[in-house]
Parts: C-alpha cells; structure tokens; sequence
C-alpha cells in the first residue's frame, strides 16, 4: 500500500470531508480550492461524492506545497465534519469507531482499515491501514481523542516509531494513544 494512490479505482468520498481541506487551506491564501479544482472537485458539498484518486492528487500536491503540518491540521478537521455512529460517547467507543466513521464517508471499492486494540485501562493502538498520508491520520487520531476524551483529561497520541510506516512504503502507520 502506498500514500497516496487508492485501493480501488471507483472509490469516492464525502464532500464533508473534502471540505476539510479548504477549510484548513483558508488561512494559506484559499488554495485549497484551486487546488482540488486542479484535481476536478469543484466547489465540494456535504453529501457529495467525489473520487477518492482525485483527493489523494490534491492530498500529494498540499504534501508538496506545505509540508505534514499542514495535512496534521487537515487530519484534525475531519472528526469535526465526519459522520459518526451515536452511541459514540466515550474515547473508547470513539477510537474504536474510527473504522466504521472512515467507512461512512467513503464508498465505491476497498479502502483500508482503522484496526483498534486497548491497550490498558487508559491506552490503545491504532493502525491505520489506507491510502492517505500518514501526518493525516495523526491528526484525525489526536482530534478523535481529544473530542471523545473525559472533561479535563488530555490525551496523548504518539506515531509508534519502533513499527514501519507509511511514509517509508509500510503498509500501515501505528499510533499510541494514551489519557
């Protein structure tokens, strides 16, 4: 697996979640826009779908243009827009449902996995398996902690740095997350 290229060719993804990127993107001068123009997604909607191939296209050109900072800040976005299951209400549950949110906002073929374990009373691991960068998924992670986490409780996410990544042609990125 690699960043940024699909699993499947038909693959699409939820305008509210494109939308992640302009909004992330408004500070920098709006390219975000014609970035994903350049790429074919004009003016993204909620409910919208849009190829996933293409998304990842803008993904490499942000990676290239700005640098992992800014695919973390886009990362973090995405549990504010994405769609999640209601009984979601603790970072358990919403760790734990990071594959089934993923799977929600995308349709159209194979597209990996979120893969959730605890790991003690107040640790787990995640490991994400998918197209997308890996400073992306740290973001969506941490962002995913932190708005499930217990009032006054700040959680830690750490990329797994003793297993392969993404970044170097792994198949998946590891994170520890801990509260």
């Amino acid at each position: 697996m690699a960043q940024f290229q699909a699993f499947a060719p038909g693959v699409q993804v939820d305008g509210a979640a494109v939308l992640a990127v302009v909004q992330e993107l408004e500070d920098l001068g709006g390219i975000g826009q014609r970035i994903l123009a350049r790429h074919g997604i004009v003016s993204p909607q909620p409910g919208s779908w849009y190829s996933q191939q293409a998304w990842l296209d803008a993904f490499r050109e942000i990676a290239e243009k700005t640098g992992p900072a800014t695919l973390r800040g886009i990362g973090r976005r995405i549990p504010e827009t994405a769609v999640w299951p209601p009984e979601v209400s603790s970072i358990e549950a919403a760790l734990g449902s990071i594959d089934l949110a993923y799977h929600l906002n995308h349709r159209g073929g194979e597209i990996g996995h979120y893969r959730f374990e605890l790991a003690g009373p107040r640790s787990a691991r995640l490991v994400c398996e998918n197209p997308y960068p890996c400073a992306f998924d740290l973001g969506i992670v941490e962002r995913t902690a932190a708005k499930f986490a217990p009032a006054g409780v700040n959680p830690v996410v750490k990329h797994d740095d003793t297993r392969e990544c993404r970044q170097h042609g792994a198949e998946g990125c590891t994170y520890l997350v801990t509260w």
